[in-house]
């Protein structure tokens, strides 16, 4: 540590000390549970270090040393072998210390950067639309991580266990206390830390990134042809050729009939069917995905079109569970990584002490006082005014509170596809975006300069920059008459993670503080731009309604938590089921959303029994990504909240820039910076009673 640290900062570390130490040397053993290097051989190298520099941080020598050590493996080499490479590889002021961060950041860029650059290259076939129907092979190669050995490799050439020494890895709760008094270099080094403190073997990262890619392609081609479905009178609701990629695009299209046009309450109760045959697996396999064959979801009748003179013979089998067989795929994948991480067996308890940095009671228990609150009870009963008749499940997607709901969506995709006829003019257009929202021309076209658009196969994405020589990503669906209201909606949002991604890592002052503390931070910056969605096409800078603003986030934030208590409640079952199938896993998580809904959502919504909360997609390829939602919502409310203090465009986009300019902190940290306080509900709760 720099020597510079205040003596109870020192005190503190040293009380920590012993903990880290005895926790990690049990994580990292080898699987015959014993290190390979000597406790005396351990004492030798820290005593070499500090005779060679006396006035180093002894505490800090030995905590690198012991995780070096407890790390090292028989194929790494001989105890003389280990004494030999740290007594040569310490850095032992704070000149030779800073040199060699430098040097492990640009080689973890450089790296990181050229694997993203292959990535994207491989996967383009299976990710966007121009590239041409994909084939058999770019869905297998779809798979292929260049950076799965990355971590084996480091560890092979002894960077990472130079990395280990020099830069230990702290705890949560070590960063949480004693990053109060930390530097951004210190904060710096500590992310450091992070990058190699565990040693998972590369073939079984590999087996991983290929689970989830096989997952995210079964998502990206799920698409449910609504000018094919029919009603009980055989009619059809949607004329025009419409392709609904499932959940997101469904669920929008859901929330776009509570505007006054014909048939509206006849589409979403369609739509509400098809959701529950896709969750039960009750969805014949022949309607996904395919113009030819007419679909009565509520029956769940299939036959051919009449037009067609092909006689096609209808196959009305459902489709086999391979909706929950993904899921299984990657957990399997996930079990093979628990062996190697004996402190964290499980991707549930990595989940949310790694990624997320914040415990799981910790976030369940913020979940369910919201979602068992009297002002969420007191939301749903306007809800229930506003419409006029009881609610229905569906209606966790209410989306009256928006200004857009009383405007036809057909109106707005009429304008949204005469300005963006095709992703590069969004691209065009996104300077202009900016300096609507109060950035400067020049840091708007900073900005812009480093994102490119692209129109996906899929659902719309954003995939950052790893490196400085890589740009972000913005991905959504365009048509060939160009960008609908639904694909100009998400295109904002991924705009949102975007402008954070660039700006986390272009204004940053250390490499390994780029980025934010987890993902619930970026969609606090997503749904931050995704509200200005119609001040941004209509060119106003008009406030938001706060009133119906809020009702509309709490309403969101009711609808979210409830899912992603399904999708925390899943991932333990299936941690306690570790040889449950796909039909297994089927009944389980219909019986985890019906508990759910049965406890939280039914006295409101009605339909006892409903799993409407298990459809997202994001459950299928995204293992636990959902609990980020929620949180980037309640942090999204607090930044609101500060936000609003600036009294110009100009003032806001600077406050912006500074908040996401703090980097990869501890949430708790990251909090603190941004807005002087933790995370937390009470704030939004007590303004949506206030409105009451």
């Amino acid at each position: 540590m720099n020597s510079q640290i205040v003596n109870k900062n020192i005190f503190m570390k040293h009380l920590f000390t012993i903990f880290s130490i005895v926790m990690l040397l049990a994580a990292c053993q080898t699987k015959s549970n014993q290190l390979m290097i000597s406790e005396t051989t351990i004492q030798a190298s820290i005593n070499a270090i500090i005779e060679a520099y006396p006035s180093v941080d002894t505490t800090l020598v030995t905590i690198g040393v012991k995780q070096a050590a407890a790390l090292w493996q028989a194929n790494d080499g001989t105890e003389s072998e280990f004494q030999s490479l740290v007594s040569q590889s310490y850095a032992g002021t704070a000149e030779t210390r800073e040199a060699l961060y430098q040097r492990l950041a640009y080689i973890i860029e450089q790296c990181s950067q050229s694997a993203d650059l292959l990535n994207n290259t491989l996967q383009a076939p299976t990710t966007l639309i121009d590239k041409g129907e994909p084939i058999s092979v770019d869905w297998i190669i779809s798979g292929y991580s260049p950076m799965a050995h990355f971590a084996e490799d480091m560890f092979a050439n002894k960077i990472a266990h130079i990395c280990v020494l020099n830069f230990p890895h702290y705890s949560l709760e070590e960063k949480n206390t004693l990053g109060i008094q930390w530097t951004r270099k210190e904060w710096a080094y500590a992310r450091m830390g992070d990058v190699f403190h565990t040693r998972v073997p590369g073939h079984v990262m590999a087996a991983y990134s290929q689970a989830l890619s096989q997952a995210e392609n079964y998502i990206a081609g799920y698409n449910i042809m609504m000018h094919c479905l029919r009603n009980e009178n055989g009619e059809a609701l949607w004329n025009e050729p419409m392709a609904l990629l499932s959940h997101w695009n469904l669920r929008d299209e859901l929330k776009s009939n509570y505007a006054n046009i014909p048939y509206a309450h006849e589409k979403q109760e369609m739509i509400y069917q098809v959701m529950l045959r896709i969750i039960r697996q009750e969805i014949p396999a022949a309607v996904i995905n395919n113009d030819q064959l007419l679909w009565n979801p509520v029956t769940n009748f299939v036959s051919g079109l009449p037009e067609s003179d092909l006689k096609l013979k209808v196959d009305i089998s459902r489709e086999p569970d391979t909706r929950y067989q993904q899921i299984i795929n990657i957990f399997e994948a996930l079990q093979a990584i628990d062996k190697y991480r004996p402190d964290a067996p499980s991707h549930v308890q990595r989940t949310f002490d790694e990624d997320l940095e914040i415990p799981i009671e910790e976030i369940e228990s913020l979940f369910i006082q919201l979602i068992e609150s009297n002002e969420i009870k007191q939301v749903a009963h306007i809800i229930r005014e506003r419409l006029g008749r009881n609610l229905r499940p569906y209606d966790i997607w209410y989306d009256g509170f928006k200004s857009r709901s009383t405007i036809s969506e057909d109106s707005l995709t009429i304008q949204t596809q005469q300005r963006y006829p095709n992703a590069k003019a969004f691209e065009r257009d996104m300077p202009y975006l900016l300096t609507q929202l109060g950035f400067t021309r020049e840091k708007a076209n900073q900005i812009a300069s480093h994102i490119v658009v692209e129109a996906a196969r899929g659902s719309g994405h954003a995939r950052p920059c790893v490196g400085r020589g890589q740009p972000a990503r913005l991905r959504t669906r365009v048509s060939d008459k160009g960008m609908d209201y639904k694909g100009y909606n998400i295109a904002i949002h991924e705009f949102g993670h975007n402008i954070e991604e660039v700006i986390s890592l272009y204004d940053i002052d250390y490499y390994t503080l780029a980025g934010i503390p987890n993902t619930g931070f970026t969609e606090a910056s997503a749904f931050l731009f995704q509200e200005r969605d119609l001040q941004l096409l209509h060119n106003t800078t008009q406030p938001l309604q706060r009133t119906d603003q809020l009702l509309d986030m709490i309403w969101g934030m009711y609808e979210i938590m409830g899912v992603s208590l399904v999708d925390m409640r899943m991932w333990q079952w299936l941690y306690a089921h570790p040889k449950a199938n796909a039909a297994d896993l089927r009944q389980a998580v219909l019986m985890i959303a019906c508990e759910v809904w049965n406890k939280y959502y039914a006295p409101l919504l009605g339909e006892e029994d409903s799993p409407l909360l298990a459809v997202y997609s994001h459950m299928v390829g995204y293992a636990l990504y959902l609990p980020g939602y929620p949180i980037g919502q309640i942090i999204q409310y607090q930044l609101e909240e500060h936000l609003k203090k600036c009294t110009t465009p100009t003032e806001w986009a600077q406050e912006y820039t500074r908040i996401y300019q703090q980097g990869c902190l501890t949430p708790n940290a990251w909090m603190h910076g941004a807005v002087g306080a933790p995370m937390s509900i009470e704030p939004i709760l007590k303004a949506v009673q206030k409105i009451l």
